[in-house]
């Protein structure tokens, strides 16, 4: 095992404060060709700080937030984007599907048909659903499921209609009260399979799905309709506020290379994306967190191949942190 030197001075990761066991991958390593920055692993940048930091590191993917695009501007955020190259490997996010009113339900509508026209102005591989918890006051979890069910019938032929692909992300079961009623891949395929593959899909988050015993074969299953994949790790002890529980890749104890194989077989052939929340890293120096997040993807996140010149089975590239 090395530790990586940059002017004299060892290099670390965040938020750990270890020392780097590898080099940064720089510009143009095959390797990142996949590799997206979801924007809310490093929020403290602008949209053209992010856009500028991701092509100064040879990241050629990004996922965006609608709060962030809004702030810059939809248009302006559009041509940025696209003048530098980046592609959009989602727009985070729609959902909340689930008011029992209808004022609640229609506005809810509303704002997934402005997400809709977002997404189809950023080309965005695909609109992230966070379908939404309970009502405040409710315990009608079947019947909050089957508001999502509704909605989705609406938001799907406008999302054919506009180019769009949505993606309904499955959130852990700690989750289902407040965010996301839909906990399970199965879940989520039941939901998506009225609907054609490109007009419907799943994000597999591996945050949010490693712990299911059948997540092996619902990848099997789930198959063209992933539209999304997204890593981070899960960290002990959970953060106090779980939102922020997230943690980097190689901390944790989440088989990712295991789970990169599993989603590579099913097909997927899309951009990969870390997608981390949590307070340490957002304190941290954005490119530090970049940087260590490059390093960690290459180390863990990425499936083991047949190398005849390092040993089948090897990822051939370097130590594991």
């Amino acid at each position: 095992m090395s530790t990586e030197v940059t002017g004299g001075a060892a290099v670390v990761d965040v938020p750990s404060g270890r020392p780097a066991t590898t080099a940064t991958p720089r510009p143009g390593d095959p390797r990142l060709a996949r590799f997206s920055l979801n924007q809310r692993t490093v929020p403290r940048l602008s949209v053209p700080d992010l856009v500028e930091t991701c092509l100064a590191a040879g990241v050629g993917a990004v996922g965006l937030w609608r709060e962030p695009v809004a702030e810059h501007g939809l248009a302006e955020t559009a041509r940025l984007v696209r003048r530098a190259g980046l592609r959009v490997s989602s727009l985070c996010r729609g959902g909340f599907l689930t008011a029992a009113d209808q004022p609640g339900r229609r506005a809810a509508v509303e704002d997934n048909r402005r997400a809709i026209e977002e997404a189809a102005t950023l080309g965005a591989d695909c609109l992230v659903l966070v379908v939404g918890g309970m009502s405040e006051g409710s315990r009608d979890l079947a019947g909050a499921r089957e508001r999502v069910r509704e909605v989705l019938a609406v938001l799907a032929p406008e999302a054919a209609a506009a180019g769009v692909r949505l993606a309904v992300e499955p959130l852990h079961p700690m989750y289902v009260a407040d965010r996301a009623v839909v906990s399970t891949l199965d879940q989520a395929l039941d939901l998506a399979a009225p609907y054609p593959a490109d007009v419907l899909g799943v994000v597999v988050d591996a945050y949010h799905l490693w712990w299911d015993p059948r997540l092996p074969e619902l990848i099997r299953r789930a198959g063209p309709r992933i539209a999304s994949y997204q890593v981070c790790d899960w960290v002990l002890p959970l953060a106090a506020d779980v939102l922020l529980a997230r943690g980097v890749m190689g901390d944790g104890v989440i088989d990712l290379a295991g789970m990169a194989a599993e989603v590579e077989a099913a097909g997927y052939t899309g951009d990969v994306e870390v997608e981390i929340f949590n307070a340490e890293v957002w304190a941290a120096e954005p490119r530090a967190v970049l940087d260590t997040v490059l390093r960690r993807y290459v180390t863990c996140c990425l499936p083991p191949r047949d190398d005849p010149a390092a040993g089948s089975g090897e990822r051939g590239e370097v130590d594991r942190p």
